[in-house]
């Protein structure tokens, strides 16, 4: 099963793709966290990494496709994996089909949590305010600068994938367990088959 959650900033990918991996043993493939253990365990492309961040530069799409693709290998028994920040633009939608076309897989469920995004924007400023451990992008500058760069660059992968997959869409707005529950239900329906 290979996994796409889609959707803006703070809508609850990361919540939601925590809770998958723990009921049903996927592989969460987040590019943050693969950039961070390829330069932990001092890899070939975690050195280059490594450079390209101390010289205060962005990560290219060369350097994300070849992590991707060593853990698309790595993880070749696993009985999932959920994309999780990835793909982020045009070019690496493209480049995960063809990297995983290579490896003889295919996306298999697309997920969009929608949410209002003004909404979403007053919840997370509120949560800010009545938390006393406040997260880096739950101020409202980071949020809007987030939102802005997801609407320019990542939103139109939606309308990519849409010409040739089902993109499954949950409100986000919902509570927790209820995304969950929705989740699970198209998880279920698609290992049947």
């Amino acid at each position: 099963m290979n996994l796409i959650l889609l959707g803006p900033p703070g809508c609850g990918k990361g919540t939601q793709a925590t809770y998958i991996v723990e009921k049903y043993d996927y592989v969460q493939l987040s590019t943050g966290d693969m950039l961070r253990e390829a330069i932990k365990n001092n890899t070939p492309t975690g050195k280059i990494v490594k450079n390209v961040l101390a010289s205060g530069k962005l990560v290219d799409n060369e350097l994300i496709i070849q992590i991707m693709k060593e853990k698309i290998e790595e993880t070749a028994t696993s009985p999932g994996r959920i994309f999780d920040g990835f793909p982020r633009t045009l070019a690496q939608a493209e480049s995960l089909n063809a990297l995983l076309s290579q490896n003889n897989l295919s996306i298999n469920l697309l997920i969009e949590l929608v949410v209002d995004q003004e909404e979403l924007f007053e919840r997370i400023t509120k949560r800010a305010s009545e938390s006393d451990s406040v997260r880096d992008d739950d101020n409202a500058d980071v949020l809007r600068k987030r939102l802005d760069v997801y609407n320019k660059e990542t939103r139109p992968i939606i309308a990519f994938y849409e010409k040739d997959f089902f993109v499954n869409k949950i409100d986000g707005m919902q509570d927790i367990s209820t995304v969950n529950k929705l989740i699970d239900k198209l998880i279920e329906n698609n290992t049947k088959h």
